[in-house]
């Protein structure tokens, strides 16, 4: 059980700190800038975990085994990190801008799932797509 428990408390434990890092992002700081210094600690951390997780394991032969989708991914993490940042920056709650965002991608990727991986569509997640539509409306709505 521990093998599938400890996974998730990571996520869940790493997203409440990745959203409260990008809310106290300093204004002050070009976003690019600190997400450098981020990258730069996130290669040397990865680094370090290989070697310490595979010894005598060869990166260089990892690497030649990479295909196209980390090159996108990298993108995609920048594009997810610095929207972060300007999202607080544009004046969204980090109690609010989470629940928003993660409705709304988790219909998306319901329907991409169905779409491109003939995941099943059962009536649990129409209403589960319901429940995050209707969720959004009441989250949203100005007291």
């Amino acid at each position: 059980m521990f093998h599938y428990i400890w996974p998730i408390v990571l996520v869940i434990l790493s997203n409440v700190m990745y959203q409260l890092c990008a809310r106290r992002m300093p204004n002050s700081v070009d976003p690019f800038a600190a997400l450098t210094v981020t990258y730069l600690v996130g290669a040397a951390a990865s680094l370090l975990l290989y070697l310490l997780l595979h010894k005598g394991g060869n990166i260089l032969e990892e690497f030649s085994q990479i295909n196209w989708v980390p090159f996108i991914f990298g993108l995609v993490i920048v594009g997810i990190e610095v929207g972060w940042i300007f999202v607080y920056r544009a004046g969204w709650q980090v109690s609010t801008a989470p629940i928003v965002q993660s409705a709304i991608v988790a219909v998306i990727l319901i329907i991409l799932g169905f779409l491109l991986f003939k995941e099943s569509m059962t009536w649990n997640k129409i209403l589960g797509i319901a429940v995050c539509i209707l969720g959004l409306f009441f989250i949203n709505l100005k007291p």
